[in-house]
């Protein structure tokens, strides 16, 4: 936002009139008036005075609920007493309240009375109206932490809701319910699979699970040069891109695009399992169609048949983890695809991402944190201890969430369902770390994250933990190619700037006269 935006107000940039609904009225009718009016939210009046919203956000929540939208009242699902801007705020303030609070749509106001609407994408228009500023005067947070950088319509994160969502749907609805091709497809297609569909999908992806022919006399020594799967991994994907001559994204289609990135998502589980059980001195075990991506990633681990819930309870994780807003490593598949680099390379660079320790290489930690309490008595003084030398309590917190972790709660559920030998002491540990913090460090909520849970469904089903990490790239993957494919489809190269801090420039060179 130019700092000149200060000098515009609500008022000029609003859009009036406003779609309104009654309290009274269904929820069908206020959706079916939004789709009308190509509009994201109705604002709820009382006569003209706003006493809620209901946006599109309220209205993927409701979805995923399963109501009945004829049957259901706009007073049960919308925000009511909603923040309201008056006319003569100015953009700059708007713009902050919308950042603040991760609304999306302010309604506006003089004194009660509703005159108008203000969105997001209104005040980003204004924005790339404004004068040219140096990016050396835009301030951004450390970890560009609420910045906007792009659209997507891959899914969302709302982290004071505790709520996220692979397109339209509920992401943990579509754990409990759905397979994972199911939602691999969504992501690629963005809508859920009919029936032939499914057939079809499958029988597209299930032959790209093998690992290339050119490829599999090769694997043994790249397993035995890594230092970890996750490290063979990357040199993995990026050789399946030089065997099967992946072009740059700039240079083809979205169907030649569609396919590097469905291949990748195919063989990558293959990929994993395969550098581990060769690490481990035992041959690999080829892939099997007739099962599902849970079961046939437990399949290739052991080379025997897999208990159903376990296959179950493995592919629900792996669910869970596709996708999970813009995180560190789906901006950086993102930042190079960008770039119109190969979709291989996209990828690789997201294994990058993950294997760092503050991305995807805590669930293993998480486990490591049970074994060193040990037992539920120690719990408490283990913990005490812990915070009082202000040590990271592994498997607790998160950048985005500020409620419990959807994908925690979940995963407890199918860790009790699974009857994990570890669940009743993890949640003993979950409400002890809770308990000694309220006491300890008061305002400072942490809950726990999907890598608590996570560790005690892998290790119950059988996973060791060096693959912990390997196996949440084993599905992000999908996300990673999906956010791929979006961000090729509508490209710019992400290119922002830095603020420079060193010495001040030119300096002469030493032995100058």
């Amino acid at each position: 936002m130019s700092a000149s935006s200060t000098t515009r107000t609500v008022g000029e940039v609003m859009s009036a009139p406003v779609v309104t609904a009654r309290s009274s009225e269904t929820v069908a009718d206020a959706s079916a008036r939004m789709v009308e009016h190509g509009v994201g939210s109705v604002v709820v009046v009382d006569g003209e005075r706003p006493i809620g919203i209901l946006t599109e956000r309220d209205l993927v929540r409701f979805s995923a609920a399963g109501a009945a939208a004829a049957d259901t009242k706009v007073s049960e699902w919308m925000t009511g007493q909603p923040d309201c801007a008056p006319a003569d705020r100015s953009v700059q303030e708007a713009f902050q309240d919308l950042l603040d609070h991760g609304y999306r749509h302010l309604p506006v106001v003089d004194a009660d009375r509703l005159v108008g609407i203000v969105s997001l994408r209104d005040l980003m228009e204004v924005a790339l109206i404004q004068p040219v500023v140096h990016p050396s005067t835009i301030e951004a947070p450390p970890g560009l932490e609420g910045v906007i950088v792009a659209e997507t319509s891959v899914g969302d994160v709302r982290g004071l809701e505790g709520f996220y969502h692979y397109r339209q749907y509920d992401a943990v609805e579509l754990a409990d319910r759905l397979r994972l091709e199911d939602v691999w497809f969504l992501l690629f297609e963005g809508h859920l699979p009919t029936d032939a569909e499914r057939t079809a999908f499958a029988q597209e992806v299930a032959p790209l699970r093998a690992v290339p022919e050119a490829m599999v006399d090769l694997l043994p020594a790249l397993a035995a040069s890594s230092r970890s799967v996750m490290e063979g991994v990357r040199s993995a994907v990026s050789m399946v891109g030089a065997v099967e001559g992946f072009r740059p994204t700039l240079d083809i289609d979205h169907a030649e695009r569609r396919r590097n990135a469905l291949q990748l998502c195919a063989v990558v589980p293959t990929l994993i399992v395969s550098i581990h059980r060769l690490q481990q001195g035992l041959e690999p075990i080829p892939p099997r169609d007739d099962l599902g991506y849970g079961a046939n990633y437990l399949w290739m681990l052991t080379g025997g048949e897999p208990q159903t819930e376990r296959g179950r309870g493995v592919e629900q994780y792996q669910i869970t983890t596709i996708d999970h807003g813009f995180n560190a490593s789906t901006f950086t598949a993102r930042v190079i695809c960008s770039s119109g680099a190969d979709v291989a390379a996209a990828v690789v660079g997201g294994i990058g991402a993950l294997s760092g320790p503050l991305h995807g290489g805590a669930p293993s930690r998480a486990l490591d944190l049970l074994d060193a309490i040990g037992t539920a008595e120690n719990a408490r003084p283990y913990l005490v201890d812990a915070v009082t030398r202000g040590e990271k309590i592994m498997g607790f917190g998160h950048r985005v969430y500020k409620t419990d972790d959807p994908r925690s709660v979940f995963l407890r559920g199918v860790a009790e369902r699974i009857g994990a030998e570890k669940i009743e002491f993890a949640k003993v540990v979950e409400r002890t770390v809770v308990e000694v913090l309220a006491e300890l460090k008061p305002g400072r909520n942490l809950y726990a994250n999907v890598e608590f849970y996570a560790g005690v469904v892998m290790d119950h089903c059988g996973l060791p933990r060096e693959l912990f990490t390997p196996t949440f790239a084993s599905s992000r993957v999908i996300g990673w190619c999906a956010n791929i494919l979006e961000q090729a489809a509508d490209n710019r190269i992400i290119r922002p700037s830095a603020r420079y801090v060193g010495p001040p420039p030119p300096a002469p060179l030493p032995g100058d006269g």
